[in-house]
């Protein structure tokens, strides 16, 4: 059971390696393989550390881990998940900081902290989420998460919109300049199907991408809250934007597809 300590300890270690080489290259025949870490990429300028690994990427995949403790007993643990690339590498690891108390107490709606790692074990984001009021009718309390890369170093923020019939979100740079909207379905709860939010121009009138919550199967969605996520965003877009975005889908799976322990 996960009640404290350091939430991101037990990331697995990396499960492939290229084999010792006197000359510093790879022996020939050597093929890297395509399950395991994604190698890390050389840095663009203006890139915050840690963000190099999503400059060539238009897609990532997340998977957040099935904790028996929480499928049978229904005590809710820190979440947590890995995020790959479309060829099943190893991009991210993300793990949720978090006190037990405010797990059981405030459920879905609770405050957290979530680290985010690379592969070589270095936290390169931070994403906050502050307690706020879950009721869409208290428009003054509505939900918002910041996105730090390195940790301690805003670089963006994932703003709640208020409507009465849709859920919408506003992506802000760190200047709080809106860069991107999030409008998703009138209910984002479906049964046998993918849940899409739509990531939209400022305008709403052009689709740029989209988050989509993936229906993993009957069983897993009765028994666990434990969720796959896909995420699509432009090639060229700033990779601090894509980081935001990434940090938005976190924002909502607990909004929307994380389960209280009260139902």
């Amino acid at each position: 059971m996960d009640t404290g300590g350091n939430p991101i300890a037990h990331q697995p270690q990396k499960n492939t390696s290229i084999p010792d080489n006197p000359h510093g290259n790879p022996p020939q025949g050597y093929v890297p393989p395509q399950q395991g870490m994604m190698p890390s990429p050389q840095r663009p300028p203006n890139c915050p550390p840690g963000l190099e690994y999503l400059v060539m990427i238009d897609q990532l995949l997340v998977q957040q881990k099935v904790e028996l403790v929480e499928a049978i007993l229904g005590w809710e643990t820190n979440n947590k998940y890995m995020v790959r690339n479309t060829v099943g590498q190893q991009v991210f690891y993300v793990a949720e900081e978090n006190d037990c108390c405010n797990r059981q107490c405030c459920g879905p709606g609770r405050s957290f902290v979530l680290h985010v790692q690379d592969n070589n074990g270095q936290e390169v984001m931070t994403l906050q989420r502050p307690l706020r009021c879950s009721l869409c009718c208290f428009p003054c309390c509505l939900q918002e998460l910041e996105v730090q890369a390195p940790p301690g170093n805003p670089i963006g923020y994932v703003i709640q919109d208020w409507d009465a019939f849709f859920p919408k979100f506003t992506i802000q740079n760190e200047k709080r300049e809106s860069l991107l909207k999030i409008k998703g379905p009138f209910c984002p709860c479906k049964c046998c199907a993918d849940v899409d939010f739509e990531v939209l121009s400022l305008d709403e009138q052009t689709k740029v991408g989209n988050i989509s919550k993936q229906w993993t199967g009957l069983m897993q969605e009765a028994f666990t809250d434990a969720d796959n996520f896909g995420i699509k965003f432009p090639m060229d877009l700033d990779v601090k934007a894509k980081a935001i975005l990434l940090g938005a889908l976190f924002l909502i799976d607990f909004m929307f597809f994380e389960r209280s322990n009260n139902n």
